[in-house]
């Protein structure tokens, strides 16, 4: 089995034989506060605070035909989500960030639905924040 990465304990990334299950579309967000005074008839002074909590977004596709049960791992995702839980995310065996990452939230396009309504296929947009 070849493991691309984890979210903790409720997302294993990977790839074999029996299951797939990947992202696609990884963007991270790093970014500095910063603060702007205002100067009377000059430009405004601007102070660096400190660094913001850096972001992660990406596609997840469950597919019942790549071994992956959607339901099941839609709910898992929500019950994380819905709880706060926070967790390393790793990709490639290293740690994304510093901190622990929590999944601020999560959006669904259920792609295909079969017989009685059985979910074979979705698209998830899972965004990612760090846990400071």
């Amino acid at each position: 089995m070849a493991e691309i990465g984890n979210w903790g304990k409720d997302i294993r990334f990977s790839v074999n034989a029996d299951k797939q299950l990947t992202f696609r579309g990884f963007q991270r967000s790093v970014s500095g506060r910063w603060a702007k005074h205002a100067v009377l008839n000059r430009k405004p002074k601007t102070e660096f605070q400190g660094p913001d909590a850096s972001s992660v977004a990406m596609e997840v596709v469950v597919a019942a035909s790549h071994g992956v049960r959607p339901r099941s791992t839609i709910q898992a995702l929500e019950r994380a989500c819905e709880n706060g839980t926070a967790a390393y995310l790793f990709v490639g065996g290293k740690k994304v960030g510093s901190h622990k990452m929590y999944l601020e939230s999560i959006s669904e396009t259920w792609d295909e639905i079969w017989n009685k309504g059985e979910l074979a296929r979705a698209t998830l947009s899972l965004n990612f924040s760090e846990y400071t």
